[in-house]
């Protein structure tokens, strides 16, 4: 039903490894994966702040921004967002699924806090967040 192959694959690097390109492990994409959505649910975090300031808010922006720190190695740039009101309930829909995504990556990565953090953050919009 298929030929089978005749030739070596140009793409194989198992014979004679490339030094073209940098090569990243796993572990390093995930956490670069990770640290995209946490900076991405934190962006929207300070915006819900601007609109609807609370506590619980400010705690999160603070630990969520700490948890950057952790997996960047430098302090995330943040700053002060105003969006109007009507974009309220797409806000917290918008922080619900950046928070589930890096619960995903979390668990992928075996990162606790992390995982932890982000569990939290999707519990407190999912209230708001109905698809």
């Amino acid at each position: 039903m298929y030929e089978p192959i005749r030739t070596k694959s140009v793409h194989s690097t198992v014979a004679r490894p490339s030094s073209d390109f940098p090569h990243r492990s796993r572990e390093e994409e995930l956490d670069i994966q990770l640290a995209g959505h946490l900076a991405a649910l934190l962006a929207v975090t300070d915006e819900l702040r601007a609109l609807e300031p609370s506590a619980e808010l400010d705690v999160a922006a603070e630990r969520l921004a700490g948890q950057l720190t952790r997996l960047r190695g430098a302090s995330p740039v943040r700053v002060a967002a105003t969006a109007p009101t009507s974009r309220l309930d797409a806000l917290h829909q918008r922080a619900h699924a950046l928070a589930g995504r890096a619960l995903v990556v979390a668990a992928s990565r075996a990162d606790t806090a992390a995982a932890i953090l982000s569990a939290e953050r999707m519990d407190a919009h999912a209230g708001t967040a109905v698809a």
